[in-house]
């Protein structure tokens, strides 16, 4: 009953809030451009997939530093675990664990990262690296929630993150640098500079973020700095090319349940390379990617390995005459990595690689000015585990300008890593998991396009999941595992009037064996409310029926839930001057205690406050 109420509470309030006729450019439109679900510039009404976009905005009004809670905040069905003031750190008891519709492994591998559209994950252990991935540099945020198999290939099983960076826009020169400092020591100071001349444009920032942690040895610092150049061939013709990198260190004092353990640090660092050539043509576009990841991990316990990530995607779109659009594409990939100074470990000292071919199509077909029917085929080829064939099929109807419906029937998939097929409970006859996703969505604009409202209905159905069976002994990976989930997602995004705007987001997941870090409940509520100079960010949450894992056993992992939390946070900011903004935080205002990750306190009542100035 307790779940009902606070539905209907959120719903209430969004179907009764006044409002007034002045346009917003806030306004969530149903006919956004988004591109993760195609590839290229398309309207979210014509995409089968639910697909999210956080932009720019939110991200700077939800005041976090790294760019994974701002999720949490803005996207149904998706949750984050975090464990620490700042830092994600790694392993499977880490946090940074990204779970869709109820879809997670350990350490997370079912949810694709893409920084522009490049795939980033760890080589080895094929994971992303969620302490890498800063606010500052971030343009948007777009999510497709369930399978992209289809476009993207193994690791996108479960749903696709798609950092889109910054990209100086304007001509001349724009600066932009701040601080901040709160509680626990934490302190953050970054700068970024956006350059564009005629056909060129530079973008660069630097960011240095530290904390002391909540417990003694849970410290952790981050120094990161990202470069990005176009330039404008012709008018038909554009390059791009980035470079960053990344090093961080992390300490874990272990769960706050069992007997200390000598602190366990981590020594990371990490980098990115990339080219890309787009085109834009009258009745066609397309792009050549070409990438490169790369990275060294130093742990305590005496592990040391160098991976990479690298590959190519070709792909091009065909706006035909019949209102048929196709896209044919041919991705490339080789990951893998060395394990030195584990000598209880198969790999040790061996370079082990994994190659992956793949080749697709996606056509979508328009009928009437209101019917887009889709269907896409993906042909992938992994050179340890053979074909796999990965469908797609679905359709959108615009029942009005203001009214739309989706439906999609989609695969996913995903390869074993490295690490579970020779590492560790190693077994190298692992095969992929695989699963199917049903969904129906209805987009919404109401009162003049100042609330629009979506509503998504799912269900996913998986088996020949990867799981550690124990006895026998030594425990051995193996495809035991299946699932069946089902669930809501609703979000809605309300202009009050020109100075207010709302944000919710509710999902309600039912699932068929227990999952780490799947609330069957969370509700997120914000409101940004701008008066002159002013400006104030409140945000709550609510997660209900959270499961965790004790780890005293790895091998014999026992899952525990922890008590339900209601959170309640605020940002109020100046701008004295317009290139000045000064600004205060505060989080966790009603004092919760909390845990997401078990043993792991998150921190009570914790401010900060610093300035940003822009010129």
């Amino acid at each position: 009953m307790k779940q009902k109420i606070n539905f209907l509470i959120i719903m209430a309030l969004i179907a009764n809030l006044s409002f007034s006729q002045n346009n917003s450019k806030d306004s969530l439109r149903l006919d956004e451009v988004v591109v993760t679900g195609s590839k290229t510039q398309v309207s979210r009404k014509v995409v089968p997939l639910s697909v999210s976009q956080i932009s720019q905005k939110d991200i700077e009004r939800s005041g976090q530093m790294n760019i994974l809670p701002a999720l949490n905040t803005y996207v149904p069905g998706v949750f984050v675990t975090e464990r620490n003031a700042l830092g994600f750190g790694v392993s499977s008891t880490a946090a940074g664990s990204i779970t869709m519709r109820g879809i997670s492994s350990s350490p997370n591998t079912d949810v694709l990262v893409l920084i522009d559209g490049n795939p980033q994950y760890q080589g080895i252990f094929g994971h992303p690296l969620g302490d890498a991935y800063v606010a500052s540099d971030v343009e948007k945020v777009e999510i497709i929630h369930g399978p992209a198999s289809f476009l993207y290939g193994s690791n996108a099983m479960a749903g696709v993150i798609n950092i889109i960076t910054k990209k100086q826009h304007d001509e001349g020169l724009k600066v932009n640098v701040g601080a901040s400092y709160g509680s626990y020591n934490t302190q953050k100071y970054y700068g970024t500079v956006g350059y564009k001349k005629d056909k060129l444009s530079l973008f660069a920032s630097i960011n240095h973020d530290q904390t002391d942690g909540t417990r003694a040895n849970t410290d952790f610092n981050i120094n990161n700095g990202y470069a990005k150049v176009g330039y404008e061939l012709n008018k038909k013709f554009n390059l791009t090319a980035d470079f960053s990198i990344a090093k961080f260190n992390a300490s874990d004092n272990g769960s706050i349940y069992l007997p200390a353990p000598a602190p366990f640090n981590i020594d990371v660092t990490r980098g990115k390379a990339s080219i890309s050539v787009d085109n834009k043509f009258e009745h066609s576009e397309g792009g050549l990617k070409i990438y490169h990841n790369f990275g060294n991990h130093i742990l305590s316990d005496g592990f040391r390995s160098t991976d990479r990530n690298s590959g190519a995607m070709l792909f091009q779109t065909f706006k035909l005459a019949t209102g048929t659009n196709v896209t044919v594409g041919a991705d490339f990939k080789q990951y893998g990595g060395k394990v030195t100074n584990q000598p209880f470990l198969s790999v040790n000292d061996s370079l082990i690689t994994v190659n992956e071919l793949a080749a697709y199509a996606y056509a979508q077909q328009t009928l009437f000015d209101k019917l887009t029917v889709s269907a896409g085929l993906r042909l992938e080829n992994n050179s340890k585990f053979g074909t796999e064939l990965v469908p797609i099929g679905g359709l959108t109807y615009n029942l009005t300008d203001a009214t739309t419906f989706k439906a999609s029937v989609s695969k996913g998939f995903r390869s074993p890593t490295i690490m579970e097929l020779y590492m560790y409970a190693p077994n190298p006859d692992l095969q992929p998991e695989r699963m199917m996703n049903y969904e129906i969505s209805w987009l919404q604009s109401l009162l003049n396009n100042k609330l629009n409202i979506e509503l998504t209905v799912f269900k996913v159905k998986g088996d020949n999941l990867i799981q550690v069976v124990a006895p026998p002994f030594p425990p051995k990976r193996q495809n035991v595992g299946s699932f069946d989930n089902q669930g809501i997602e609703f979000s809605a995004k309300y202009a009050v009037t020109k100075n207010l705007f709302i944000h919710a987001n509710y999902s309600y997941l039912t699932l068929s064996k227990v999952v780490i870090a799947a609330p069957r409940q969370q509700l997120n509520v914000s409101a940004n409310y701008s008066y002159k100079i002013w400006n104030l960010n409140v945000s709550s949450q609510y997660i209900e029926k959270l499961y965790a894992l004790n780890s005293a056993n790895p091998f014999s992992p026992v899952i525990v839930t922890v008590p339900d939390y209601f959170l309640l946070n605020s940002r109020l900011s100046v701008r004295p001057l317009k290139q000045l903004e000064v600004f205060v935080a505060a989080n966790n205002l009603l004092n919760r205690q909390y845990q997401i990750n078990y043993g792991y306190p998150m921190p009570g009542i914790n401010f900060n406050g610093g300035f940003n100035v822009k010129f």
